[in-house]
């Protein structure tokens, strides 16, 4: 059962609109941001299960974006939604629960705020091992806000909330590898394979030996679609020289574990 625990999906009036914001130099969309256009992907690609990711870049868009990946949850989607340090915490929990949303998403690069950010603590309190988080890491913008996220941060966030469901994007820095495989290392926190345009920018042994190192149990397959294709991104992890048992649980069952949800990968 593959899960690609990393895809954007928009409403279709706004999804060309929302690509066009895209703030990586160099990187071009291989898709389109709509639902129909992640279905077909997947159909093509064998992904069993989509990771929707929304993100409210101001806080008065946060209910907005919950109602709407509350509804693309499905079998085959798993809706992720947002909260913002711009509201109050009672507000960021009550919006989650209105709509059933078990996870979210944080974007230091388009949220406009860092990940230690003391009123993003006190979300992460409030969430306990109730929602699981998933976040960018690393590089992708400017100076000001690539420093808005770092692996540092991410080691600070796993000691300070053992019981926070972390997923850390990009094994935990973009384009910032070094530091993310120093600072990490041994950290209590899921790592994620993304790496746009595409996985195959890192050495195999490099990928391979990090993906050891950190145990393919805290390790987790994403694409970052429509950044990238599934497809070749999926094949990039099977070309890693890894076991079948690794191979499953980074496609999905480390995942799955996640999520709380049933896989014949979990292990």
């Amino acid at each position: 059962m593959i899960i690609d625990a990393h895809s954007h999906v928009w409403p279709d009036r706004i999804a060309e609109m929302a690509l066009a914001g895209n703030r990586v130099p160099g990187l071009t969309a291989r898709g389109d941001g709509t639902v129909d256009g992640l279905t077909a992907t997947m159909e093509r690609t064998g992904v069993d299960m989509s990771c929707c990711l929304g993100i409210a870049n101001e806080a008065r868009h946060v209910d907005k974006v919950n109602a709407f990946v509350a509804g693309l949850t499905s079998e085959k989607r798993f809706g992720f939604g947002t909260v913002h340090v711009g509201l109050p915490v009672e507000d960021n929990m009550a919006s989650l629960r209105r709509h059933g949303v078990k996870a979210v998403k944080v974007h230091p690069l388009f949220q406009d705020f860092a990940l230690d950010d003391r009123r993003l603590w006190d979300i992460f309190e409030a969430f306990g091992d109730e929602i699981a988080v998933i976040t960018h890491v690393g590089e992708g913008g400017d100076a000001r806000t690539n420093a808005l996220s770092s692996p540092r941060m991410i080691a600070d966030i796993a000691r300070r909330f053992p019981d926070l469901r972390l997923v850390a994007c990009h094994f935990g820095g973009y384009k910032i590898l070094d530091d993310a495989e120093e600072m990490l290392a041994g950290a209590d926190v899921v790592l994620e394979t993304s790496w746009p345009p595409s996985l195959k920018e890192l050495r195999p042994e490099r990928v391979r030996n990090l993906i050891r190192r950190h145990g393919a149990e805290r390790i987790v397959f994403g694409s970052d679609w429509p950044m990238t294709d599934p497809g070749e991104e999926i094949a990039a992890i099977e070309a890693l020289g890894l076991t079948d048992d690794e191979t499953k649980l980074v496609l999905g069952g480390t995942m799955a574990r996640v999520l709380g949800i049933d896989s014949p990968w979990s292990g």
